[in-house]
């Protein structure tokens, strides 16, 4: 079978630098599953698989348009200090928090200075600008289900709702759970 739109695919992956420095890597024991054709993955590396087949071994250099994208200097904010009360601890750069949009919609933020009664936070993807590096091994190509279609990501036994992290739609809330009675637990 190969990969294509509605496949759930397995994978092993080491992600590097241009330096060749470790960014991140799968688990050997828990493999990254994703739905093809779904926007699970990054675009680049969803192109890159498209057509591939169990056991195959795929090395791509993905540039940021194709990855987690370019800067965009609008995502780079200067908030007052005081809207981090509450929270445990001193608010310092290297942290990360939720915040809503102006859209209602949730992105990730980093804190990456503090001044002053001033964070500066930035919403853009920390690996953006960055060109991306994937050795991957396909280890299980599979039709998925018709709830996983309906869906639009993999359920995965034993892991929750898209086996307990491995969806990376900002739209899905995820319980932990997989409801045995039909649900996954993702909140569209």
């Amino acid at each position: 079978m190969n990969i294509s739109k509605g496949t759930v695919v397995s994978i092993d992956y080491v992600l590097t630098d241009d330096d060749g420095n470790l960014v991140d890597q799968s688990d050997s024991a828990r493999p990254l599953v994703y739905m093809q054709g779904y926007g699970n993955i990054i675009p680049g590396l969803e192109q890159a698989l498209e057509g591939r087949e169990n056991g195959d071994n795929v090395k791509v250099r993905i540039a940021p348009e194709q990855g987690y994208g370019v800067s965009r200097p609008e995502m780079v904010q200067v908030v007052p200090k005081d809207r981090f009360e509450g929270m445990d601890g001193e608010v310092q750069a290297g942290m990360q928090f939720h915040a809503r949009t102006q859209e209602g919609g949730v992105i990730a933020v980093r804190v990456v200075k503090v001044e002053d009664n001033e964070v500066t936070i930035d919403g853009n993807h920390p690996l953006a600008d960055q060109h991306l590096n994937f050795d991957v091994n396909v280890r299980e190509i599979r039709l998925a289900t018709i709830e996983e279609l309906e869906h639009g990501h993999p359920h995965v036994e034993g892991g929750g709702c898209c086996g307990g992290g491995n969806c990376d739609n900002p739209d899905h809330e995820h319980d932990d759970s997989c409801d045995h009675h039909g649900g996954c637990g993702c909140q569209h």
